[in-house]
């Protein structure tokens, strides 16, 4: 006698449109909202990517980041399965290194802090292992490197990230566009994508057919976005529409009808696109800072510019009242130690040697800036900020004092 066993999950009827998850925001900006996906959202947003991002049965995937971020979940996972690949769970940050050698990956799906602590280690090994002349310059030491070094090179660097790894996938924010070219001259794809929580989450990306360093990508298949009451400078809110929408806020009707309008998700960031609808991000509307001259003022590309100093691990820009009706910028800013003590030629840094370094550090921002962006003061922090469960610096409650809300 063969006994067949239960199956009736064979005959479930799915309905597509149907509320199945309950995820929540990351809140960088404020409170979590707990955001309603079906499995038309998801699935949706999976088969979208697998059209433009090849995913199969060599593909191996080291899985770094939080399964209840859809970013993880949806492209990190589920994607992964539907492709045929197999994943590999890292034990920990402090593991990461110890499971790249040990289970090879292919695919890694990270941050761009991750990103960039792992470019800083291979530029680091490069300039203590190559002639000078190769790496005075960093952004041109592939380039600069005569044929028969570039291959073993690029080998040796291979070998260090497992001996398979092909790409990175880069979300939560953006990334420095040299360290996307970099690991290009490398022979390692780094694609930057742009979504949220309410997008399932993708919405734009660079993919395997087109990319630019500079832009988190174009929109995925079936996917559109525009920008609403765009300024002079072509930036205004990004808007999208598509079938990996949310249904909406569990419980919260009144936030649901504040960002689903006519069809439109009103995501709440800023951007331009370009002719080819590459996407920028300029920022958030609830960072941006409005001075009495009508100026807008984006805090991300100010803490980009700071952040893009070793001597900075992180920075936070604000408005802050100048006392006379109108508000200035002002930054936070947490030190990269064991950088500026480099910097001083290995002296141990007091409190004095820091503000000095770092004074100069804001001085030589200002520079890149026009008058009206100048960062007027700063505040040096003695640890680093709240960050949310993708590492992203929260930009409300501990970071913020009482002064400053």
């Amino acid at each position: 006698m063969v006994l067949k066993g239960n199956k009736d999950f064979e005959n479930i009827t799915i309905n597509p449109d149907e509320m199945k998850v309950l995820l929540f925001t990351s809140g960088t900006t404020g409170n979590s909202k707990a955001v309603m996906l079906s499995h038309k959202n998801i699935c949706s947003n999976i088969i979208s990517v697998a059209s433009i991002v090849k995913v199969d049965n060599t593909t191996s995937v080291l899985s770094i980041l939080p399964l209840h971020h859809t970013y993880e979940c949806t492209l990190g996972f589920l994607l992964v399965l539907y492709g045929g690949g197999n994943i590999s769970h890292c034990e920990g940050l402090r593991h990461i290194t110890q499971n790249i050698q040990e289970y090879k990956p292919t695919f890694i799906l990270c941050v761009p802090l991750l990103l960039e602590n792992i470019y800083k280690k291979i530029m680091k090994t490069l300039k203590t292992s190559l002639p000078k002349k190769y790496t005075e310059d960093e952004s041109k030491i592939i380039e600069k490197l005569p044929f028969y070094l570039k291959g073993i090179v690029k080998r040796k660097v291979k070998k260090s990230l497992g001996g398979k790894i092909k790409t990175f996938i880069v979300g939560a924010a953006a990334i420095k566009p040299d360290i996307v070219e970099g690991f290009f001259s490398l022979g390692i794809k780094v694609l930057q994508g742009y979504g949220l929580t309410e997008c399932s989450p993708l919405v734009a990306g660079n993919n395997d057919f087109y990319y630019k360093a500079t832009s988190c990508g174009m929109p995925i298949p079936n996917v559109e976005y525009k920008i609403d009451e765009p300024n002079e400078e072509g930036i205004g809110e990004i808007i999208v529409k598509g079938p990996n929408v949310m249904l909406g806020y569990y419980q919260n009707e009144e936030a649901t009808a504040k960002v689903l309008k006519d069809g439109w998700f009103h995501t709440g960031d800023l951007g331009y696109m370009d002719d080819e609808k590459f996407l920028y991000i300029a920022g958030r509307s609830k960072n941006m800072i409005l001075t009495k001259n009508g100026e807008n003022i984006y805090p991300e590309e100010i803490e980009n510019i700071l952040n893009d100093n070793d001597l900075i691990e992180e920075s936070l820009v604000i408005g802050a009242s100048n006392g006379k009706d109108d508000v200035q910028v002002k930054a936070k800013i947490f030190p990269n130690i064991e950088a500026i003590k480099e910097y001083l030629g290995n002296k141990i840094p007091t409190k004095e040697d820091i503000s000095k370094v770092l004074s100069d550090v804001v001085k030589k921002a200002n520079e890149k800036l026009p008058n009206f962006k100048h960062i007027k003061s700063f505040k040096i922090m003695d640890k680093d900020f709240e960050r949310t469960t993708t590492n992203k610096v929260k930009r409300f409650g501990k970071n913020i004092d009482d002064d400053e809300k």
